[in-house]
């Protein structure tokens, strides 16, 4: 192990530990949030910006701050909320910033105050967490470091994001519509909120049938070239917050040693190229050469797990001395053929967690069946799990549980309700029913989720799900081919070294098991990160600690909606 990455290893370890020591500081911003006219991919269209900024401003911490963001909302007719993704919200639930489960939304031109404790070093990023405004570029990165470092080098943030000319208003309603209107494939991706729609960087090699691109020195969608230096090492955080896609990542003639994921250092390891799913986060090392003549390099990000129809996005390594004007001698890297899943599988199963990371608890106390499918409900589409399609109430449940107002909870069902279903076909009866009931998880327990994929509603199919848990990291047991077998495939759990993960692939046709703790109150989504999905109602709730929230000093201004709202309204009278 090299030195840079011994140190990356043990830096978060020492920054979890540090966290707390009394040097913590404060990081405080005023954000307006509005819609403004931009061309992220040469095409003029809406996007949600950020005091200005497309995509929001990175925010920079360390570990052990109190990060302070008010947030005003300037969009004329629509709600919204921002959820700091990847952040465990210890002490804080309200501030987690999902509407109707954490928070009521911010109505416009009022301002919600987010409060919270970073208490780990990682990468991380935050995004709208209301409707899909998350596919209306409602989202930016969050970095944050250990304070106790010592060892300092240059480092690149990716932001990885999809692109529809298709306003987030319309995808909605297409996807609400009776029948469903498909909103097809993103149009463009975007790196750091660049790209190109009917053009390529790439175009004088004819790649694609895409003219080659002309950009202005100011062109906002002209790409954001990484410059380098012969012989050093540089760390990108890439962070993936696509709507749909499922993206690969690559850097023409070079290795990408991966050394941390979703904001848990790895054990470190070397790929050519690296899949990454919407919600996901990883840091890797690059280590320059020294070419003769200096040259430039793609990078370049590709389509997976989809049949795809949109380009490649593509920016330059850039080496010091390189020609400006000179253009690159190679085409780019082709993307991984998009339904290759064992390769993706492989990918998933070389992440392991660095040493000195705790491995999970030998045993649970409950075990939680997850059935993933696509269902009807009176002519609509809508995703499902375990035939219930979730619909989040105009009261937030932390504030439903707060305050003793009724609530359904649900069972925990047994491993019959996958026993008993055709994962390899569409459903028989493909009926489902809309519900808004959430798990009770008492604190202490050690929960086993195990997520079963199937079938689609027509054809052979089965899509990729990549699962996110709000509020806590939970640890990745192992994934599986076909239906989950109790008693034989809990058995090959790994229980040495599974990497700690705040969003984790469900794989076609497959299952997933993942453990966590019930060591945080609150009230936390865990849901399927791929924005359509969740719209169509794919994701489930846990209360956490019941008790403890009955008790907690929740803001009224995170509760200043639904029956909450009548209820402040009528303390106000008497």
């Amino acid at each position: 192990m090299s030195v840079i990455v011994w140190w990356l290893v043990t830096a978060v370890m020492v920054a979890a530990h540090s966290a707390s020591a009394g040097s913590a500081g404060v990081v405080e911003s005023y954000w307006e949030v509005e819609n403004q006219f931009r061309s992220p991919d040469c095409t003029e269209g809406v996007v949600i910006a950020i005091n200005g900024t497309f995509p929001g401003p990175t925010i920079y911490a360390n570990a052990g701050d109190t990060v302070i963001i008010h947030v005003k909302n300037k969009l004329s007719t629509e709600n919204v909320v921002i959820h700091w993704h990847g952040i465990r919200q210890n002490g804080t639930p309200w501030s987690d910033g999902a509407a109707g489960v954490t928070q009521c939304p911010i109505n416009p031109g009022e301002t919600f105050t987010y409060k919270f404790t970073v208490d780990k070093a990682g990468t991380h990023f935050y995004h709208g967490h209301y409707g899909m405004q998350r596919s209306a570029g409602l989202y930016g990165m969050m970095v944050v470091r250990s304070p106790k470092e010592t060892l300092h080098y240059d480092e690149f943030n990716l932001l990885l994001s999809d692109w529809w000319h298709l306003s987030s208003t319309l995808q909605e309603l297409s996807l609400s519509s009776k029948p469903m209107r498909w909103i097809g494939e993103p149009q463009s991706l975007l790196i750091n909120g660049r790209g190109q729609f009917d053009c390529s960087q790439a175009g004088y090699f004819n790649e694609g049938g895409l003219k080659e691109c002309n950009f202005t020195k100011d062109d906002p969608c002209a790409p954001t070239t990484l410059r380098v230096e012969p012989n050093k090492v540089y760390r990108l955080r890439i962070a993936s917050t696509t709507s749909l896609a499922s993206l690969n990542l690559a850097v023409e003639g070079h290795q990408l040693e991966v050394v941390e994921a979703d904001g848990n250092y790895v054990a470190p390891f070397t790929v050519g190229d690296i899949d990454i799913y919407s919600g996901e986060t990883y840091s890797v090392l690059l280590r320059t050469h020294n070419p003769s003549p200096p040259r430039k390099y793609w990078i370049s990000v590709g389509v997976r797990g989809r049949k795809p129809n949109t380009p490649q996005a593509l920016t330059v390594l850039h080496y010091a001395g390189a020609s400006e004007s000179e253009r690159l001698p190679f085409p780019p890297r082709e993307t991984p053929r998009w339904d290759d899943f064992n390769r993706s599988k492989n990918f998933s199963k070389k992440i392991f967690a660095a040493k000195g990371y705790p491995p999970p608890p030998e045993k649970s106390n409950a075990q939680l069946f997850l059935l993933n499918t696509q269902n009807l409900m009176e002519g609509y589409t809508k995703w499902a799990i375990n035939n219930l399609s979730l619909s989040v109430p105009a009261t937030p449940y932390i504030g439903s549980i707060r305050y003793g107002l009724p609530l359904e909870y649900l069972t925990f069902p047994g491993p019959e309700i996958i026993e008993n279903y055709d994962i390899n076909h569409p459903p028989v009866n493909p009926n489902t029913t809309v519900s808004s009931g959430i798990y009770n998880l008492t604190m202490g327990m050690v929960v086993d989720v195990i997520l079963q994929n199937s079938n689609v509603l027509k054809g052979e199919i089965s899509e990729v799900h990549p699962w996110h848990l709000h509020g806590h990291d939970f640890w990745v047991l192992g994934y599986g081919e076909g239906k989950f077998q109790p008693g034989v495939d809990d058995k090959r759990y790994n229980l040495t070294n599974a990497p700690l993960r705040n969003t984790v692939a469900l794989y076609p046709y497959g299952w997933t098991a993942l453990r966590f703790v019930t060591d945080n109150p609150g009230v936390w989504f865990f849901h399927c990160h791929i924005e359509p999905h969740l719209h169509m109602g794919m994701g489930v709730v846990f209360a956490e600690g019941v008790d403890q929230i009955a008790k907690m000093n929740i803001p009224r201004e995170a509760l200043g909606c639904g029956s909450t709202r009548e209820m402040f309204m009528n303390q106000g009278r008497h």
